[in-house]
């Protein structure tokens, strides 16, 4: 839902300088649900500080460049990951928030727009039990369940309500 009087032109516009038009795919190797390699740590995306989601195996795989790596610090707080889609700045593209719950005023949360996800995971939207995973360059650091809904607007940042 639009939720200002720019015109839409100017939003995709805000989209596409949030994450960068890129022609150098992300190329992501997969073991199961491990990351066996990756090209996303020396991509343009990473270089211009933007987190990546990859999903595979029931497992939503969260990359996160080099300088940010003090994120993954406040994502472990977080006794679980809530991942919700909805729109965010252009109504037809669902985008995802994800919200570390840790159960404080202001839980860490990002933002992420659809350029920054490789693809939405169809078991999560079934309400099927799934995990999310933090990598850095360095291999994975953290590990928690995921929560998955669909909102009417991000960002969000609700506790998890059964």
């Amino acid at each position: 839902m639009k939720t200002n009087n720019e015109p839409l032109e100017k939003l995709y516009q805000k989209v596409t300088a949030m994450c960068p038009d890129t022609i150098e795919p992300i190329v992501i190797g997969n073991s199961g649900q491990q990351i066996s390699f990756t090209n996303f740590w020396d991509s343009e995306i990473a270089r211009n500080g933007f987190v990546y989601m990859s999903w595979n195996a029931g497992v939503a795989r969260i990359l996160v460049p080099d300088n940010l790596k003090n994120y993954v610090r406040e994502m472990k707080t977080g006794q679980y990951c809530i991942i919700s889609q909805g729109p965010w700045l252009v109504p037809e593209s669902p985008s995802i928030e994800l919200l570390f719950e840790d159960h404080t005023s202001a839980p860490f949360s990002l933002q992420i727009s659809p350029a920054q996800i490789d693809r939405f995971n169809a078991c999560a939207d079934r309400d099927e039990d799934f995990y999310v995973s933090v990598w850095t360059r360095g291999g994975m650091k953290l590990r928690m369940p995921g929560k998955f809904r669909k909102v009417e607007d991000l960002p969000s940042l609700q506790p998890w309500v059964q």
